[in-house]
């Protein structure tokens, strides 16, 4: 996450990009005992879903809002829909002790301290998370882990942390393209490792924003997610000059070619869901509208992404929750198959975007980029279908079978408008 401060990034990622093998094979230990340490634990082998504090709250976080929202995440549907993770961000920390060299919590915002906090998210059948960063200081200026790797790992067990989110503010650039990705890679891995010598599975959410190519090796270091771009903000788009914050649309661009590097036990991250924020968060946008919001969690959960809420959930309205909350298109997020689903079709601000599924099903999602209303019909070779075959189509928005399709898909989109179906094998 970039909030207050960072370090510049290096200009030219996909420069970066291309470098990006040689850093990787000097620097990353690839053994087959090493990817087994990670797999044995059995962390995200779906894309983790749960709630994090810094959207809404940012460093207004609290102990009393970290209580109500694991209440409100029982109490509103979410923890029986799926969302497990409540995840503390950034600024909740108080400092670190001179002679220790142990963290501590803001005592003002944490009296009962985050061992307590942690039992108490336990006690709802909910896992809890938490924030550092690769750097000397976090993106708000507060002790960094690192060079203290180890010491914070086991603490963080100590404490029955089963989250952490680790940013890469503070973190000095190299001229040269491959120290750059070395100096990425060394420094998640080092706590990749802090974290799996715990013996405590702590799942690794690794937040570089994309310029170093963590999805090349983030599940070689360790992590089970790993984010693809800059911070996303309650909004649908920006100018294309703009690096950070970016809107929903920017975030769906950033994940149309990246679909090869996700899987069960490591996941592509275009950031958290605004869904919800209707610009009230601690972090203020531009101010998306439902069909837009709808549209974000349409595009994740075609993506295969994690679903990290970023409202304020005690207070969620009825469309909030009708998004946020739908069985349907969760489901595809979710689905075991664990593809990433990916663009096939682009022509005049309308595009179809194609993810599989399990139980030899089809999610195709349509898409209206557009600022006006349009009308799409994709072909089963625009989908790359098999020609003459006959589909149920299953609306998850509606909740409702349309009837059977055997040559193509249309629907009428408002501006900035998604509509996702599933489309199964008909026998009749």
């Amino acid at each position: 996450m970039i909030k207050f401060k960072r370090s510049s990034i290096v200009s030219g990622s996909i420069f970066l990009f291309l470098l990006a093998g040689c850093a990787i094979k000097s620097t990353v230990n690839t053994n087959k005992a090493n990817r087994a340490t990670v797999t044995d634990q059995n962390l995200a082998l779906t894309p983790p879903m749960g709630w994090n504090s810094w959207n809404a709250f940012g460093e207004n976080v609290n102990e009393q809002v970290i209580r109500e929202t694991a209440d409100a995440m029982v109490k509103s549907g979410l923890k029986n829909a799926g969302f497990s993770y409540v995840v503390i961000d950034d600024i909740w920390q108080g400092g670190r002790d001179s002679s220790t060299g142990m963290l501590y919590a803001n005592p003002k915002k944490f009296p009962s301290g985050i061992k307590a906090l942690a039992d108490y998210v336990h006690s709802k059948g909910l896992k809890f998370g938490i924030y550092s960063d690769a750097g000397t200081k976090t993106c708000g200026e507060m002790p960094g882990s690192y060079g203290y790797e180890k010491k914070d790992a086991r603490l963080f067990a100590e404490w029955g942390i089963d989250f952490l989110k680790y940013d890469y503010c503070f973190c000095p650039d190299f001229v040269s393209a491959n120290n750059d990705y070395k100096m990425a890679i060394s420094r998640y891995k080092a706590m990749g490792d802090a974290l799996k010598a715990t013996g405590r599975p702590i799942l690794f959410s690794i937040c570089e924003w994309g310029p170093r190519s963590p999805w090349l090796w983030g599940k070689e270091v360790g992590g089970q997610m790993w984010r693809t771009s800059y911070d996303i903000h309650d909004i649908w788009d920006i100018p294309r000059n703009e690096t950070s914050p970016i809107g929903i649309l920017t975030s769906i661009d950033v994940m149309a070619d990246l679909g090869r590097f996700s899987g069960p036990g490591g996941w592509n991250d275009p950031d958290m869901l605004v869904v919800g924020l209707s610009n009230t968060g601690f972090i203020k946008g531009g101010g998306c509208n439902d069909i837009e919001y709808r549209t974000q969690m349409s595009m994740w959960c075609m993506f295969s992404a994690p679903l990290m809420v970023g409202c304020d959930i005690r207070n969620m309205n009825e469309a909030t929750k009708t998004i946020i909350l739908n069985k349907d298109i969760i489901d595809i997020d979710q689905d075991s198959l664990g593809k990433q689903g990916y663009r096939v079709m682009r022509k005049d601000g309308l595009e179809a975007w194609k993810k599989p599924l399990s139980g030899n099903r089809i999610a195709i999602a349509l898409f209206n980029r557009n600022s006006s209303d349009k009308t799409i019909t994709a072909s089963w070779k625009d989908l790359e279908m098999e020609a003459g075959t006959r589909y149920h189509v299953f609306d998850v928005w509606k909740h409702s079978t349309e009837g059977r399709a055997d040559g193509n898909l249309s629907a009428n989109l408002q501006p900035h408008e998604c509509k996702v179906f599933v489309l199964s094998v008909s026998k009749t």
